[in-house]
């Protein structure tokens, strides 16, 4: 299959999944009266154009782009680490964003205006520090050794803004550490769909320096690519991009990591081609478990971070399992 045509297929399946969580949900809405809503008729009824509209309508255009995000970045990570086992968390910037929604929740803060910039605030210093010690060393092996550190000192500040927590603030990190996209509105959609395209779009025209990553440093260096600049950029780029999202919709596993992964193995290791094919089957997985996460239990509601773990531990377990261990380890 051509670029063009596998493009084309992705963004073909994923508006159908789309279509297919939007029509979803506690509340019933039958084919003709979906189209009706759709098409904009005049004799749709209110109340389920409420629903649709106003209530399912920027949860699904939110797990787009949430979910698209978490899978370029963790596509991103794996040619910068040269590992198939990478994710954006691998260096702290899960947890530096954690950290930001804690203080934002601990403080008071709800809602995007609190929440986002604090937890953008929380991966860049999560990355920055990263990068601030991994360039002393050569490779990335700086990196990873600062992102565990990163981890467990974030994890730490985490754990102790807990013990000073009110109940009311407890429960609402609980729930925000299992992942939920309750809190999407226009206004939340408004606001990282730009700022989430763009920066995707900036990861995109990356391909070519990932590529030569991906062969080795002193190959990128060759081909005329600094292997310590291109770190740098995709590193920023992707503290752009998951620290807003994980400061709203907090801890959804398995996206970043299994559907890349899997993507890999399906269309090779050309950037050019995985990159945008990443970010559409991110999309399609994250509307999927938030599909399965409103429908599953209903009128309740799971969430949609256990969906991803529930689904995306055993299946990733499997592709370990099956993996060539020289795959693993280049």
């Amino acid at each position: 299959m051509s670029r063009g045509a596998l493009i084309a297929f992705s963004v073909v399946v994923t508006a159908l999944v789309a279509l297919v969580s939007l029509k979803s949900g506690a509340v019933a809405v039958s084919l003709p009266e979906f189209a009706g809503l759709l098409l904009g008729s005049p004799d749709a009824d209110a109340f389920q154009r409420s629903v649709v509209m106003n209530l399912r309508l920027p949860r699904v255009l939110f797990a787009l782009i949430a979910g698209g995000a978490l899978a370029i970045c963790g596509a991103t990570m794996q040619a910068l680490f040269r590992n198939p086992l990478a994710e954006p968390g691998l260096v702290g910037l899960s947890a530096g964003a954690a950290v930001g929604a804690m203080m934002s929740l601990s403080l008071g803060g709800i809602g995007l205006l609190a929440a986002g910039p604090a937890g953008f605030a929380g991966a860049l210093t999560a990355a920055l520090a990263a990068y601030a010690v991994g360039r002393h060393y050569p490779g990335v092996a700086g990196l990873l050794l600062a992102g565990i550190a990163i981890n467990a000192f974030a994890m730490s500040l985490v754990g102790l803004g807990l013990a000073f927590s009110t109940d009311a603030q407890l429960r609402s990190f609980t729930f925000w550490s299992l992942g939920s996209l309750t809190r999407a509105n226009a206004g939340s959609v408004a606001w990282l769909a730009p700022w989430t395209l763009a920066w995707s779009f900036y990861l995109c025209t990356q391909w070519q320096a990932l590529n030569a990553l991906v062969l080795g440093e002193r190959q990128a260096r060759h081909l005329g690519f600094d292997p310590a600049r291109v770190r740098r950029r995709a590193m920023v780029a992707i503290a752009m991009l998951i620290g807003p999202l994980v400061a709203m919709i907090g801890g959804i596993a398995f996206i970043g990591l299994v559907v890349p992964h899997m993507l890999r193995m399906w269309v090779g290791a050309d950037h050019r081609v995985l990159l945008p094919v990443s970010w559409l089957g991110g999309a399609t997985a994250l509307l999927l478990a938030d599909w399965a996460a409103r429908v599953a239990v209903a009128p309740a509601e799971l969430p949609v971070g256990v969906v991803t773990s529930l689904v995306g531990g055993p299946f990733f377990m499997w592709l370990l399992v099956r993996a060539p261990r020289t795959e693993l380890s280049d």
